[in-house]
């Protein structure tokens, strides 16, 4: 299966294909202090965001991810960028994760209106039948934001993910079925 690519949007944002042509937008955002402090994700330097690109690029073309480019139509600027990732197609179960906004875009609703894009088009598009997310147990706001969604949380994976600074975080799995989705 070759994985088209998505452009998802409504009034509020646009989301894109992310790619080696259009990620240096985002190098300016990923200079705000603890952006990524709960991720296991290097985007500090030019060269580590390119890395980070690069990365997702492969795993697009393993058909195991899909990133995106983050724009904010409101403000007429970009924002960040997220993906489907972990993507089984054979069990019609994919993670919607590697999310990370610009600090000024906190708390402005950009965050749920893309989310709603995404969870729609998994569902309703590819036919998916579960999403995941899995977020760092201290990260509180993030962890109301996805069971604000509807998102209910599996299980907690403890010390399994190392972060940049050498913390091992506890992982929430949180999950979200189609027939909860409305």
């Amino acid at each position: 299966m070759k994985i088209e690519p998505i452009i998802l949007e409504n009034s509020f944002v646009k989301l894109s294909p992310l790619t080696l042509q259009n990620y240096h937008y985002l190098y300016p955002i990923t200079q705000q202090e603890k952006l990524v402090q709960y991720s296991p994700s290097d985007i500090n330097s030019e060269a580590a965001l390119k890395n980070y690109v690069e990365t997702s690029l492969v795993q697009q073309k393993a058909e195991t991810s899909i990133p995106f480019i983050i724009f904010d139509k409101r403000n007429n600027t970009y924002a960040g960028s997220t993906r489907y990732m972990n993507i089984n197609w054979k069990n019609k179960v994919l993670e919607i994760g590697s999310t990370w906004i610009g600090r000024e875009f906190h708390g402005s609703g950009l965050n749920t209106q893309m989310k709603h894009l995404m969870l729609d088009y998994a569902f309703n598009t590819m036919n998916f039948e579960k999403v995941e997310f899995r977020v760092d147990a201290r990260n509180i706001a993030s962890r109301k934001a996805v069971e604000k969604l509807g998102c209910t949380l599996e299980g907690i994976l403890r010390k399994n993910v190392y972060l940049l600074d050498g913390f091992k975080r506890d992982t929430c799995c949180y999950g979200l079925l189609k027939e909860e989705w409305t």
